[in-house]
């Protein structure tokens, strides 16, 4: 699901005005597990050095927030008062001191996963665990100072950050490693999608399993992440994308998105592999299992650079 956030507060003052203030706005604060979220006032400091702050324009939910709403994470990663959301698209509000790669105006997506471009992990080709801003679900302050940007403007209370991210929130501050640029905005609605969902998937199926022409893949289940994997196959030309799935109603969807086989196993008693196996036809067959702790081996930044590349192509009919 994604939302647009209520941006009258936001277009009534120019960024010129608020740059290096206290930004006073609305976000959905998550008090404690299982409490309904809360629509408060909060304030938002300025960004402070190598930090962005974001005016989110649409956020999504995943089913992480949920997980952290629910407190179904181990007790290190708890905390409350909390702002969750890590799916969003906004326009850059202000830099601090040292940020270049972004400026005031720039339509961004935040990441949880966010990467300094310099370390031993951003320059290999085969980890993007960024040494310092990798994602880490125990982590609720920023890093420069380890202080929250975050307060109730009721109680002056600070409220926790979440995934480096916080984006039920108007405004937000984030680590300028955790956001990439998109240049030019296209369909910023769902653009959210990008920062988790689809560069799930996608890398899933780019850079981890390194689809190629005429590969069949299987895909276990057809949630969101699945149905990005799909798409990630189709784009590098799978002859075969088998989906599999305990919810045969998923089927239809999954069609729409490029699979063009599927297996439910509460229908068979044979095991999944002797249902649909790889023709023999196919270069070589893979596996693509798309669980949540998948994006500790995706390369974020590449999978949305290239996502921007290949819906450009499309629109302008390359």
């Amino acid at each position: 699901m994604t939302t647009a956030t209520d941006t009258s507060t936001a277009a009534a003052a120019s960024s010129n005005a608020t740059a290096g203030k206290v930004i006073t706005c609305y976000a959905a604060v998550a008090r404690g597990p299982h409490e309904p979220l809360v629509l408060e006032e909060i304030e938002v400091d300025p960004p402070q050095k190598m930090e962005v702050r974001l005016r989110i324009l649409y956020t999504s939910v995943c089913h992480t927030d949920l997980s952290a709403w629910r407190s179904e994470v181990p007790e290190g990663e708890r905390a409350f008062p909390r702002i969750l959301g890590h799916e969003a698209v906004g326009v850059v509000e202000s830099v601090g001191e040292g940020v270049t790669d972004v400026g005031e105006g720039d339509h961004v997506i935040p990441i949880f996963n966010g990467e300094c471009g310099d370390c031993a992990y951003c320059r290999s080709a085969t980890s993007n665990l960024c040494r310092r801003y990798r994602v880490d679900p125990l982590r609720s302050v920023m890093r420069s100072d380890g202080a929250c940007r975050f307060r109730s403007r009721a109680d002056g209370r600070p409220i926790f950050h979440f995934l480096n991210t916080s984006t039920f929130s108007q405004y937000t501050v984030l680590d300028s490693a955790c956001v990439v640029n998109i240049h030019p905005p296209r369909h910023l609605k769902m653009m959210s999608l990008f920062s988790c969902c689809v560069s799930t998937g996608v890398g899933a199926a780019w850079n981890v399993a390194n689809v190629q022409a005429g590969s069949s893949v299987a895909i276990f289940g057809l949630g969101a992440l699945g149905l990005a994997a799909a798409q990630g196959a189709k784009v590098r030309g799978a002859s075969k994308i088998i989906g599999v799935d305990i919810n045969s109603q998923k089927f239809i969807k999954g069609k729409a998105m490029g699979v063009t086989d599927f297996v439910n196993p509460m229908d068979s008693s044979k095991p999944v592999h002797e249902v649909n196996s790889p023709s023999s036809s196919s270069h070589h067959s893979q596996l693509i299992i798309p669980p949540s702790s998948f994006f500790n081996l995706l390369n974020i930044h590449k999978t949305i650079k290239e996502l921007k590349t290949v819906c450009h192509c499309r629109e302008s009919g390359k």
